[in-house]
């Protein structure tokens, strides 16, 4: 099933129909076209350098030339600059590959686990019902990035959406694997929406609900994928999540609390369950990422 993560955006995106007239061939003819060599074939230095550093020591294929079959024939999407690829390749590098290798145990899980197919899209993915795809992860054989064009390390909040989606999608190789923590959809039953609902809470009611973000309540699944990518990136996550503000005197304070509650139960759940399944301690993983941040 293919995992995606929005954002909902605040205005609507309008179709041209285009079309495509095909003529002046027969069967017969289309037989005896070459055949496309596809983006596998090493074409210049950056694919040398792609098929030295990551193909041939992860297995993963690194796609920055548009290929539209990256995404579904609805969805708009703006295809990568030649010159944002290899700070993309840093990026991943550093914040992702870097992290997980570096620590107890990471490194042979990484490479039994990395997805074989890396996407790099430009722009957003823009869906017509005005929501806004961030990143996708295909049942841990590809990951899709979005919006490389904006490539930015200065930019905290590019760097963090990019992390973001990192994460979160790497995090559903674990639960498609080995499934979710024992019990974990037993914590916040009724705090999950209906299918297509989530966009219409706020971050503070999800937080009263015990999730880290409104895209969370969307299933049990992303939930855990949620609380493992924030824990990685937020650098704040145990002010934000865990810890219980003090000298409550309203409701909401109340409720956030007891949120607060139930995503430190599902962390706990989350990190026994990471390390008994993979091996790796995620509060490892986590001080190399803030040891980059």
């Amino acid at each position: 099933m293919n995992k995606q993560r929005f954002i909902k955006r605040g205005f609507i995106f309008y179709l041209t129909g285009m079309f495509l007239i095909l003529s002046g061939c027969n069967q017969e003819e289309a037989l005896n076209v070459p055949v496309n060599q596809g983006p596998d074939v090493i074409r210049n230095d950056l694919d040398q350098y792609i098929e030295d550093n990551f193909t041939e020591e992860f297995g993963m294929a690194i796609r920055y030339r548009f290929v539209d079959r990256y995404v579904g024939p609805t969805q708009r999407v703006t295809p990568p600059r030649l010159e944002v690829v290899r700070p993309m390749l840093d990026f991943i590098d550093e914040f992702w590959i870097d992290p997980y290798i570096s620590v107890e145990n990471g490194e042979d899980f990484f490479r039994k686990h990395v997805p074989a197919e890396i996407v790099f899209l430009g722009g957003l993915i823009y869906n017509d019902d005005g929501t806004v795809i961030l990143g996708t992860a295909d049942a841990g054989a590809q990951i899709t990035f979005t919006d490389v064009n904006s490539v930015d390390f200065d930019d905290m909040n590019w760097l963090l959406q990019q992390l973001q989606t990192v994460y979160h999608e790497f995090a559903h190789v674990v639960h498609q694997r080995y499934k979710l923590p024992n019990a974990f959809e037993t914590i916040t039953p009724q705090g999950y929406t209906s299918a297509g609902a989530w966009f219409t809470l706020t971050d503070e009611e999800a937080l009263q609900r015990g999730f880290v973000s409104p895209y969370a309540t969307s299933s049990p699944n992303e939930d855990f994928a949620e609380v493992i990518a924030h824990f990685l990136f937020d650098e704040n996550f145990y002010e934000n999540y865990i810890e219980a503000e003090t000298g409550c005197i309203t409701q909401d304070c109340e409720s956030r609390n007891e949120g607060r509650v139930y995503i430190n139960e599902k962390l706990n759940s989350i990190l026994a369950h990471y390390e008994k399944v993979t091996g790796v301690k995620l509060e490892d993983v986590r001080e190399q990422v803030q040891s980059k941040l």
